[in-house]
């Protein structure tokens, strides 16, 4: 039974029944009880009010007789099935508001719910078609690997080390994985004060961006591009600036230099070309002559199945002005939230100190049974199987809209990425394409959203290939296919 704790400030100008009914019927209609779980006893209640038995048995009994409650002998009392689901807006409006109640909305100094993003269907799996970009087949996840990893995690003939607080220090031997093993693959040599553990490189840009920036500085950003990095850089009111997309990456303007420039070089957010090698050295170049630092956001670097991908940024970085952020749970679970940051150790130091004022450091649990999945091999393993079956699946929705949808322009640049960047002849809007789509059960991802400005252009979409089944990709490009034509 769950012991709820309830609180009463007692008036004494009022009855004691009439207010401990009151505060009940407040939790009954707010939900706080849970179905078929028992409500606190007479006696229990009596206890925590410090009132009679008697006060709160009369309370009880009154409330089953109006249906608020139901007993059930040698149980306890009961929510009423009546009030078993969430709480209908009349019942909302019985509960009582303290006038003096603060207005939020005026006390929030920011409200990040207010920005663009991009949102996907909570029900997504639910969809016969679900073409949505940064969902994994589950069917995929090495669950008898990552289940041995536990099991050793928690072995008794070990010091369970990850139940002690870390204060602000990461797990050794997940950074000597990250160092030894990850970061090779993308040509990066890093030392251990170099490597930080963060919750994702979404959390890594935040960090990035309370430490370096302000509304003095100005970021270069990639239009169209990733619009979650985006808002996390307004955050500090920093100053955007747009810089468009070809074929070759991001196409710099020498006339406006900015304080940084964030980049997603291996495969572009949306569009999914890969950075030239002679862009790449434009940037850094570029870097160097404006006193500039680059944040590489390498998000799909376990994740990309080209055969032979071009090293990181970070790499080919000889100054120190490359900042790289990745993670390591893209290709296996989005669910761990592991990334990690390789930047100059001030940074480091700087950004550890501010991690640890918000969560001090990534579970450690995860962290340890991370680095044995990684140390035993089981990561590669699985990254193997990944990059197959990704390869595959590629070539299968390729093929489909080649044959089923050549009225839909792939992005130069962009093979073997993952997801497609298309663009539809430019009477059609994709967001009422999307729409429609929807409704046949088919999921693509309007592309609108990931341009800057007040008038983005409304023919791209975007289309994943990981979460839908690969049976079902030609069959929800004809089904796709079927409603372009309705819009002519």
């Amino acid at each position: 039974m769950i012991r709820h704790l309830m609180h009463v400030e007692f008036d004494r100008q009022r009855g004691l029944q009439e207010q401990v009914r009151e505060s009940l019927v407040r939790a009954i209609l707010s939900g706080l009880f849970p179905v078929d779980t028992p409500l606190p006893s007479c006696r229990q209640l009596a206890s925590q009010l410090h009132v009679s038995r008697n006060t709160t048995a009369l309370v009880f009994e009154s409330l089953v007789s109006e249906g608020y409650l139901v007993s059930r002998p040698r149980s306890g009392y009961y929510l009423h099935p009546d009030y078993h689901t969430s709480p209908s807006p009349a019942a909302q409006e019985l509960l009582i508001h303290d006038e003096t109640a603060p207005s939020w909305s005026r006390r929030m100094k920011m409200m990040p719910s207010q920005q663009e993003s991009i949102l996907k269907p909570a029900g997504w799996m639910n969809y016969r078609y679900p073409f949505i970009y940064g969902q994994p087949d589950t069917r995929q996840f090495p669950l008898a690997s990552w289940r041995s990893t536990a099991n050793w995690l928690h072995g008794g003939v070990r010091d369970p080390a990850w139940v002690v607080d870390h204060i602000d220090q990461d797990v050794p031997m997940l950074i000597e994985q990250i160092r030894t093993r990850v970061l090779p693959k993308r040509g990066i040599a890093a030392s251990a004060d170099e490597i930080l553990i963060t919750l994702g490189s979404q959390n890594a840009l935040y960090l990035l961006t309370r430490l370096l920036m302000d509304r003095q500085t100005r970021v270069a950003v990639e239009d169209p591009g990733f619009r979650e990095a985006i808002n996390t850089f307004m955050l500090s009111e920093t100053g955007i600036v747009p810089h468009p997309v070809d074929s070759e990456g991001i196409m710099l303007n020498e006339e406006t230099a900015c304080d940084y420039y964030y980049v997603t070089p291996g495969h572009q957010v949306p569009t999914g070309v890969t950075m030239s090698p002679a862009r790449r050295q434009q940037l850094l170049d570029h870097a160097v002559r404006h006193d500039a630092v680059i944040i590489e956001d390498d998000y799909d670097s376990e994740s990309n199945f080209t055969r032979n991908p071009l090293p990181a940024l970070k790499a080919c970085d000889r100054s120190g002005r490359v900042i790289y952020v990745s993670s390591l749970s893209k290709a296996l679970s989005p669910g761990l939230r592991l990334g990690f940051m390789v930047a100059d150790p001030d940074v480091i130091d700087e950004a550890r100190a501010l991690r640890r004022l918000m969560y001090r450091h990534p579970p450690a649990n995860i962290q340890y049974q991370m680095a044995h999945f990684l140390a035993q091999g089981h990561y590669e393993t699985h990254l193997r199987r990944y990059h197959d079956d990704s390869a595959r699946r590629w070539d299968r929705l390729h093929e489909a809209l080649r044959t089923s949808l050549p009225e839909c322009t792939l992005m130069p640049g962009s093979e073997h990425a993952n997801a497609f960047w298309l663009s539809t002849p430019e009477h059609i809007s994709t967001r009422q394409l999307t729409w429609r789509a929807a409704h046949a059960g088919v999921l693509i991802e309007p592309g609108a959203r990931h341009f800057l400005g007040d008038a983005p252009p409304d023919h791209f979409f975007r289309m994943g290939f990981h979460a839908i089944d690969p049976q079902a990709i030609a069959p929800g490009v004809d089904v796709l296919k079927g409603q372009l034509m309705q819009m002519g």
